[in-house]
């Protein structure tokens, strides 16, 4: 019995989440082709459904079609990866100067409990990554939202958003950035609380340069050179 379009939009919905968490968590690592008859074995579900998810998937930007090759998880450039970077500071760092303004007690509160959550997550997995889950449970998703700028979520929770959970994901296992993460996001919340719009740009701009100094620094990148604010 073949599923109704319900079914098969419920099922596609579920997949292309198990297939997300398991390219950002490295499982389906960067580069790697992509066989639909495995996937379908692998997650118990029927062609229609996998291909509406591998649709959704290629929409996120975390696989790409080529002609005579097929379908490949993305793998980026380094160049391109610290071309992310650099957009999200200077993106995020706005974003985190208008939550400072914009956020409400109720959100900030809500922001605080998250990070207490989190904490119990990297001590569980001893400081060994720092994995957040999309959306709302995603500290960088939540100052976006806090911005109330809908050209901001626009940009930074759809066209770039899980490709960076990827790459923030992968280049925090086994490190000690877990940790400063962490304690940097506490940091970032209280000058938000202060009511404090430079001080919470200048806090999260820090921390993502942070962040991409981390992947410079495990790809062994010669960090460009721009002048003292590079």
């Amino acid at each position: 019995m073949s599923e109704s379009p319900i079914e098969s939009r419920t099922l596609a919905d579920k997949v292309c989440e198990q297939i997300v968490t398991a390219i950002v968590v490295g499982d389906i690592p960067p580069g790697q082709k992509i066989s639909e008859p495995e996937l379908a074995r692998t997650y118990g579900i029927s062609r229609g459904p996998l291909r509406e998810a591998m649709r959704r998937l290629e929409g996120l930007r975390l696989i790409e079609r080529k002609p005579h090759v097929g379908a490949r998880v993305v793998k980026l450039s380094i160049k391109e990866l610290i071309e992310i970077y650099r957009v999200r500071e200077a993106l995020e760092g706005m974003a985190c100067r208008m939550a400072a303004e914009f956020m409400t007690e109720q959100e900030i509160d809500a922001l605080r409990t998250l990070l207490d959550e989190h904490e119990r997550s990297v001590e569980q997995l001893d400081g060994r990554s720092y994995f957040q889950k999309e959306g709302d449970l995603d500290f960088h998703y939540r100052i976006v939202q806090g911005s109330k700028n809908e050209k901001l979520l626009e940009l930074l929770g759809s066209d770039l958003y899980h490709l960076v959970r990827m790459y923030r994901y992968q280049f925090s296992v086994s490190s000690s950035r877990p940790k400063r993460a962490l304690k940097e996001h506490r940091q970032i919340v209280d000058a938000i609380e202060a009511r404090d719009p430079e001080l919470a740009e200048m806090l999260m701009r820090r921390h993502i340069s942070a962040a991409r100094k981390n992947i410079e620094a495990k790809l062994d990148v010669a960090p460009h050179r721009e002048g003292k604010h590079g």
